[in-house]
């Protein structure tokens, strides 16, 4: 063949796709309500306009989103449940209105700042935490990739821990993306179909997001405890959650014993879970036979008294898929997982480099929110900001203005939503912040994602807010009983 044809042809072919990758930058906006990411092959190098300067956001940052306390629209399920009552909302209303035009929006994520009703957004959090040796004091993270692999988490829940007693991981799904490099848990499946909240629209969810379904007649699932915190060696409880069963024979072998319990899963109308109790355990193995059809939640190991942390991470969740929780799901969740707090960490995948302005998020998530309430109206939810993310801008990298903005966002829908929030990015060291955890080894090269290294100084950060927080608390109650 020709060599002159050849090159022709490999001509043709890199101005074909040339033009294809020019053609893809011209793609509109969205399509059918869907946003579209352009191909810019010369993004590195282009000086982007924007349209808000960085000033402007950076004073939007200060000021202080002070709450519209109404003192007739009391709290009632916190007067039901006896833990506060309508002469304490209005001295605590004084006191919030006395501390809050003192200090304002916090930029440093050294406190919380709380735009609940008389600022008893973690009244029932703090009142648990009283009762932490008689029974369990449950709080759950729903995030994103941010904290998968128990990222931060881990950390929050081993000084948690520490503080307030307990022992164990808490819940652990049947099987995920993070499996093979969470270093809190060692687990295996083998068998299972992942439904997923993501993508799989005809099932319900509840609070994990992740429901797995036996493919055939035969499933396995096994665990072994960690060693990667000393409070992770061993548990008092092992818990099988599992929402759907037609009979299913169920054999468990635990801490490598040679027997082995087996029983037939009693089929329920709601989730529901069989638990093991036992003074030490680190190991076991789950085999199901006859559980076509069969689909199961996850484990939880942990003790029945001190603190229970859960991570519920799920890649690529933006936090608006809290709208798609199903009520009777949560409920029956509730019941054998009732939680104190809930902890919403969100926003790596709302943030885009070219949009500046979030009122669309901020009126669905609030939204959210109030759903996420209803469905678990027993528990107080804390709403953390978004963290520094970095881009390179004429060669060297730096915050992303649109972090900025949607952190006054989230700020606001905390207001909106009535609950506490807590400023990530203040806490990191505001702005930059990511470029000196990169070079200090806590987070990764993409300048956005943390190390567990990283993790550990924001988790640290965070107890240190709560617990600076629950001061105030106690020595509101001091004044007011």
């Amino acid at each position: 063949m020709d060599a002159g044809d050849n090159f022709g042809r490999l001509l043709t072919l890199l101005l074909i796709t040339l033009i294809i990758c020019v053609g893809l930058y011209w793609l509109p906006d969205s399509f059918l309500s869907h946003k579209i990411k352009k191909v810019d092959l010369l993004s590195d190098i282009r000086v982007k306009p924007v349209s808000i300067s960085m000033d402007s956001l950076r004073a939007q940052l200060l000021l202080p989103e002070l709450p519209e306390i109404d003192t007739i629209a009391v709290n009632d399920s916190l007067i039901q449940a006896g833990l506060i009552d309508k002469k304490a909302i209005v001295l605590r209303d004084s006191l919030y209105k006395v501390m809050s035009a003192s200090r304002g929006a916090d930029s440093s994520g050294v406190h919380i700042e709380d735009y609940s009703v008389a600022h008893t957004g973690l009244k029932r959090f703090f009142a648990a935490l009283g009762r932490s040796a008689e029974r369990p004091v449950r709080i759950a993270f729903m995030g994103d990739s941010f904290i998968e692999g128990d990222i931060m988490v881990a950390d929050f829940r081993n000084e948690m821990q520490k503080l307030f007693g307990g022992r164990g991981v808490g819940f652990v799904p049947v099987t995920s993306k993070t499996s093979q490099f969470r270093p809190t848990i060692d687990q295996q499946a083998e068998g299972w179909i992942t439904r997923s909240i993501l993508y799989d629209k005809k099932q319900t969810y509840t609070m994990p997001g992740m429901t797995f379904e036996v493919k055939s007649d035969d499933a396995a699932l096994s665990f072994k405890t960690a060693t990667y915190f000393n409070r992770l060696k061993k548990v008092s409880s092992l818990k099988l959650i599992y929402e759907q069963t037609e009979g299913v024979s169920m054999q468990l072998a635990c801490n490598g014993l040679t027997d082995t319990l087996t029983q037939v899963i009693a089929t329920p109308n709601q989730i529901d879970q069989f638990v093991i109790k036992s003074d030490s355990i680190t190991e076991g193995q789950f085999i199901f036979s006859q559980a076509k059809g069969f689909r199961a939640l996850g484990l939880a190991l942990e003790d029945d008294w001190g603190v229970v942390v859960d991570n519920y991470s799920l890649r690529g969740n933006s936090g608006l898929l809290i709208e798609n929780l199903d009520p009777l799901d949560c409920v029956s969740f509730s019941r054998i997982r009732p939680y104190d707090l809930i902890i919403l960490q969100y926003g790596l995948n709302v943030i885009d480099e070219d949009m500046l302005e979030y009122g669309w998020y901020k009126a669905r998530m609030v939204e959210a929110i109030r759903h996420l309430r209803s469905c678990f109206p027993e528990s107080d939810v804390l709403l953390l900001g978004i963290s520094d993310r970095c881009n390179q801008y004429n060669g060297e990298f730096g915050t992303m203005p649109a972090v900025l903005a949607l952190l006054h966002t989230q700020r606001q829908i905390a207001r909106n939503a009535g609950i506490p929030f807590w400023n990530t990015f203040g806490a990191m060291g505001g702005e930059n912040s990511m470029v000196q955890f990169v070079d200090k080894g806590w987070a990764s090269k993409d300048y956005t994602h943390l190390s567990f290294r990283g993790g550990r100084e924001i988790a640290r950060s965070l107890i240190k807010a709560l617990m600076l927080e629950k001061k105030f608390y106690d020595e509101a109650d001091k004044v007011i009983y």
